[in-house]
């Protein structure tokens, strides 16, 4: 692989480890969790909106592009959101999302009826083996809530990935256009009728916040994203997926320097069997 191909990855890689102490940063500045994630969604959709230009895709995408825009434009940001929110310590809400690799995989399995071969079998388990670790720490002790919507955040993602599959001739500015509309709008409704005071909340959002959303928006869901479809015209999706086991690193060292997070001993034993088992459930054909 090209240096420059290494440092898009890293770039990528890094940019996802961030969105997870960013977003904690906007949340610690009193943002509602469901409509910092509207507005997120918000900024992609009229970002792209001059190059969807409108386009209605073909009748036989519309299924799948409703399917993976809510699991991924709507449920991933809130609960990701939300598991923040509830949560004091950062690290293992990231560790959790690394279970959508394993969500995935299960959800191929009973959704499209592909086969699971003893051996991701064996990985799945040490990965949520994993977690069970992480979840005994003494220091996560009121953080199970956080911890639980980490889990429905990774089960989301999962499922967009298996929803993905019938979208990949699908034009990329429509796909991601779709999945902010939806996104922006079904959360701002959401918002509304359950953190109320809509319209109040936005005007209270100061200049810092902006910026950390904006950041979420163009770095994370647009930059990364779109750095990775880049990638893809190169690389196998078995080749550059491996790769995500970096970005939970990039963001508990981000969570240490931001926050000063000290990862305790059962932490660093449960992310390592989780990392561990993801990277080798993503080289496995």
């Amino acid at each position: 692989m090209p240096l420059k191909h290494l440092f898009i990855l890293l770039f990528i890689m890094i940019a996802h480890g961030s969105a997870f102490p960013v977003a904690k940063l906007a949340l610690n500045n009193s943002v509602p969790p469901i409509l910092m994630a509207s507005l997120r969604m918000g900024i992609v959709f009229f970002i792209l909106l001059p190059f969807w230009k409108l386009k209605v895709p073909e009748q036989k995408y519309v299924k799948s592009l409703i399917a993976f825009s809510i699991s991924m434009g709507v449920m991933v940001y809130v609960f990701m959101n939300l598991s923040l929110y509830h949560s004091s310590i950062i690290s293992p809400i990231i560790i959790g999302s690394q279970l959508a690799i394993p969500f995935g995989i299960l959800a191929s399995g009973i959704m499209l009826n592909e086969n699971i071969s003893n051996r991701k079998w064996f990985l799945i388990f040490s990965s949520f083996v994993g977690i069970i670790i992480i979840f005994f720490d003494p220091k996560l002790a009121n953080n199970f809530l956080g911890l639980f919507f980490a889990s429905l955040m990774a089960l989301s993602f999962g499922l967009a990935q298996v929803y993905s599959r019938e979208l990949r001739e699908l034009d990329t500015s429509t796909l991601n256009s779709f999945v902010g509309l939806f996104g922006f709008i079904l959360l701002f409704i959401i918002s509304y009728f359950i953190e109320g005071d809509t319209i109040l909340n936005i005007k209270n959002i100061n200049l810092n916040s902006w910026m950390l959303i904006s950041y979420q928006a163009i770095v994370v869901s647009l930059g990364a994203h779109l750095l990775m479809f880049y990638l893809y015209k190169f690389y196998t999706v078995g080749k550059i997926f491996p790769f995500y086991s970096l970005f939970p690193i990039f963001g508990i060292i981000l969570t240490y320097i931001v926050f000063n997070e000290v990862p305790t001993i059962m932490f660093i034993i449960g992310c390592i069997i989780v990392i561990t088992s993801v990277f080798l459930l993503n080289k496995i054909k």
